[in-house]
């Protein structure tokens, strides 16, 4: 499938895990890819590089300030966190709202203007299923997807109107190098590891390319009445509760 030809996407976060399959997917299905990333070294080949911190407004407006055009905005960029409300300090919960959420507006709004010169425009945000699922030591994590969740309803009535259509994905637990850094932490790994895959009732890890299919369907313009809508990829995890 070429449904991307002619088409420019951005993908932030797109250097390694699942921006970085997304970045591929994109670039297989005839999309112009660029990668907005702190260091996007570690980006597909065939991608164009824009170094920025998402946290920065002013990088961010001069890289996205290097695009001449934008069809779809994928925005992938986020952290990961661990522990129950008593674990961070203030200054960490602002630091990862920073990056997870705000980080997302402040792309958002520098690419808002080209998005809305394309006649394919689409949004994609990366949320995860704990947005809507409670699980034990990700009260920080869960609270900036649960906050992205929010914001791409509430982004995609805001910007119907004018032709953009903004969805997000909601994975599971992918295996991404967040997870892998977690799992070598762990003072059993190879347990850990079990006890995460058993937590999702396909008895595995959801696989960044999975996730970046469901980013691209929602991307495509072969989905152009999808529009509000959140995707999950979660191996059943929001849904499934299976005899154990």
């Amino acid at each position: 499938m070429t449904e991307f030809d002619g088409l420019h996407a951005l993908v932030t976060g797109g250097a390694s895990g699942i921006g970085a399959a997304t970045a591929s997917l994109l670039l297989e299905r005839g999309a112009e890819v660029a990668v907005l990333d702190v260091d996007p070294s570690g980006a597909p080949d065939g991608c164009r590089g824009l170094t920025a911190d998402v946290t920065d407004d002013d990088a961010v407006r001069a890289a996205v300030g290097e695009l001449d055009r934008l069809d779809a905005l994928v925005n992938n960029a986020g952290v990961g966190a661990t522990g129950d409300v008593t674990a961070d300090d203030d200054a960490e919960w602002r630091r990862i709202l920073d990056i997870n959420v705000v980080g997302a507006v402040r792309v958002t709004r520098a690419a808002l203007p080209l998005l809305r010169g394309s006649e394919h425009a689409a949004i994609v945000n990366t949320s995860s299923v704990l947005a809507v699922l409670g699980v034990p030591n990700r009260a920080l994590y869960s609270a900036t997807k649960g906050a992205l969740l929010s914001l791409t309803l509430a982004m995609a009535a805001d910007h119907v109107g004018e032709g953009i259509r903004v969805n997000a994905v909601a994975p599971g637990t992918a295996d991404t190098p967040w997870i892998e850094r977690l799992l070598d932490a762990a003072d059993d790994p190879a347990a850990e590891r079990t006890a995460l895959e058993r937590r999702q009732p396909i008895g595995r890890l959801v696989t960044p390319e999975e996730v970046a299919n469901a980013i691209v369907y929602l991307a495509s313009p072969l989905s152009s009445s999808t529009t509000g809508t959140v995707l999950g990829v979660d191996g059943g995890m929001g849904n499934l509760r299976l005899p154990s």
